[in-house]
């Protein structure tokens, strides 16, 4: 744990108490701060009263009277569509509102440090997609190598919850758009920016407001070194806007897909090599094509990115290099489930977005197409002639009629995933894909991308006979 810094003897307030918030809750009483939580569920309220806490109902008239600060967790909105009325009454009492990523960043560096022969440092990821891989690839790529490491954030653990630095530890970071929004503090050694497409418009009023939440994460703390996926033009906007001239190589940019000579530090991906180029010429090459755990041209960002900081972390390309291909890729990214007679099955339920499918469907030649969900703002007409390799697409969710109808291959109204993967297994032929790629949230059917993925593996097992 993390004890906060800069509360002792004062009284804090959390609001909700899920994994994020109890692991707040303990940083602050460990940092010598009075924790008053609270959250709508009465079994949250209920484990954090097990462990100590007073819990108290913020919307109650002077609740925030000695509160010097409101700790918010990342689903709690504060601005877009509307605040949460407990986060308005705080704005009204001008209370400071803040994240555990905040309290992450101002608490992270400790007098240990002083003894320390290498300074502790912070990689932190953001972007649409790929950041989970990204971070997660990260992270093994410094653990393969032998160096100290903890991954955190919106992947495994809470950011509070994390041990204090040891000497040389990198600290990587998943961050999502509603942890960069809020954070009061934002000081990564490291900052990486994936990609954007559009997800997540309500909650930040629009495109804009989404890539700004992004954009604080390199605006608010100045990163030592950016590395800026330049695909869209959002990304080579923030890399002008990071970088002093075309060789400041304190911007690492970053592509698959883009040939990228310039006389900066460019680390691109084609046709399945990764290459580094520095000052107009290439210094090191990998063949990523037989790299199991990171197939399709998106993964090949995501190495791109998390190879440019491994070096600019001090990794040497071959050391880079052994450790990608002993990766074994994440839960619901682009999972292999099984492979029978000719039909390989794959897990993507992570894509929840229209552009995360796309690049699940760029991976894979003839594909099964099992989708559909609650669809998000914009709809699926980004999906119009990107689908040249489906052979027929399954369609489930409560709403899979409508969602059908805007396909433009064929499809076929399933509902329910048993019922999808049932036809898609009875209708595969040796060398297809059956590929769960929803292009939509899950919150219709399922409580989480994780527990749609997972029914769709018990189902794809139990008819292999292998459940």
């Amino acid at each position: 744990m993390i004890p906060v810094q800069g509360v002792q003897g004062r009284r804090v307030a959390v609001l909700g108490l899920g994994r994020s918030g109890l692991a707040t809750a303990r940083a602050l009483r460990a940092g010598g701060a009075e924790a008053l939580c609270w959250d709508d569920n009465p079994a949250a309220r209920a484990k954090a009263e097990e462990e100590g806490f007073a819990c108290a109902d913020l919307l109650k008239q002077g609740a925030f009277d000695a509160v010097s600060a409101l700790i918010v967790s990342p689903g709690i909105p504060h601005l877009y569509p509307a605040p949460n009325p407990v986060v308005a009454a705080a704005l009204a009492a001008g209370v400071p509102v803040d994240n555990d990523i905040g309290l992450f960043f101002r608490s992270f560096a400790t007098s240990d440090w002083d003894g320390f022969d290498v300074t502790p440092r912070v990689v932190a990821v953001t972007g649409s997609n790929g950041k989970s891989t990204t971070s997660a690839l990260i992270h093994h790529i410094l653990d393969m190598a032998g160096r100290p490491t903890q991954l955190a954030g919106n992947i495994g653990r809470g950011v509070l919850d994390i041990e204090p630095a040891g000497d040389g530890e990198v600290v990587v970071l998943e961050l999502s758009s509603y942890q960069t929004d809020l954070a009061r503090s934002l000081t990564p050694d490291i900052a990486v920016f994936t990609n954007l497409s559009p997800d997540h418009l309500d909650r930040h009023a629009g495109m804009g407001g989404y890539f700004a939440a992004k954009r604080r994460l390199f605006a608010e703390g100045g990163p030592d070194r950016a590395v800026i996926g330049v695909d869209e033009v959002e990304g080579r906007f923030l890399a002008n806007q990071m970088a002093e001239g075309p060789v400041d190589d304190r911007v690492i940019r970053v592509s698959s897909g883009q040939k990228l000579t310039g006389a900066g530090w460019n680390v691109f991906a084609r046709k399945g090599f990764l290459a580094e180029w520095r000052k107009g010429r290439q210094v090191a090459a990998i063949d990523l094509r037989g790299v199991a755990g990171l197939p399709g041209a998106h993964n090949h960002q995501n190495a791109c990115a998390a190879y440019a900081v491994a070096r600019a972390l001090g990794l040497a390309p071959k050391v880079i290099e052994g450790a990608l291909h002993s990766y074994q890729g994440l839960p619901h990214r682009s999972q292999i489930v099984a492979t029978a007679g000719g039909v390989t099955y794959v897990n993507d339920s992570k894509a929840t977005n229209v552009d995360s499918a796309l690049k699940a469907l760029a991976a894979f030649r003839r594909i099964r197409w099992i989708c559909g969900g609650l669809e998000k703002e914009g709809g699926l007409g980004a999906l119009k002639g990107q689908t040249g390799a489906v052979a027929k697409a399954y369609v489930i969710g409560r709403e899979a009629a409508g969602f059908a109808l805007q396909l433009d291959v064929e499809a076929e109204v399933c509902t329910t995933m048993a019922q999808a993967v049932a036809q898609a297994m009875a209708e595969a032929e040796p060398g297809d894909t059956v590929l769960l790629a929803p292009a939509a949230a899950s919150f219709d059917q399922y409580d989480n991308f994780e527990k749609r993925g997972e029914d769709f593996m018990a189902e794809v097992r139990a008819r292999l006979g292998e459940g």
